[in-house]
């Protein structure tokens, strides 16, 4: 299988999402986002068309996001449904969020 990359974009001031392409596969999958401040940004929303369905592209996203959370010193918000299921599996994630796994942002 063709590797997963990773990218991180800005849409405007406060908004943005993490984007994952496969060569040879015309889609992407993305995880939205919005800043809150300096320190917060909420997983908005996660998507991931059929022909990416499967590859581990919307894990890959939560996990780049979780680096990057580590690596630049933001909390995400999970308000995102598959963000949040992601965090309830994975409680060594919590120095990254804002919220303690399971619990309601």
């Amino acid at each position: 299988m063709a590797e997963l990359t990773i990218t991180r974009e800005d849409t405007d001031a406060r908004h943005g999402r993490y984007v994952a392409r496969m060569a040879g596969i015309d889609a992407e999958a993305e995880l939205t986002l919005t800043r809150h401040g300096p320190d917060r940004i909420s997983a908005d929303h996660t998507g991931a068309p059929d022909a990416l369905r499967g590859t581990g592209a919307a894990g890959a996203l939560v996990e780049a996001m979780v680096a990057d959370a580590r690596k630049s010193g933001f909390r995400i918000v999970p308000l995102c449904s598959y963000v949040a299921a992601r965090y309830a599996r994975h409680p060594d994630w919590a120095d990254a969020f804002a919220t303690a796994p399971g619990e309601r942002a």
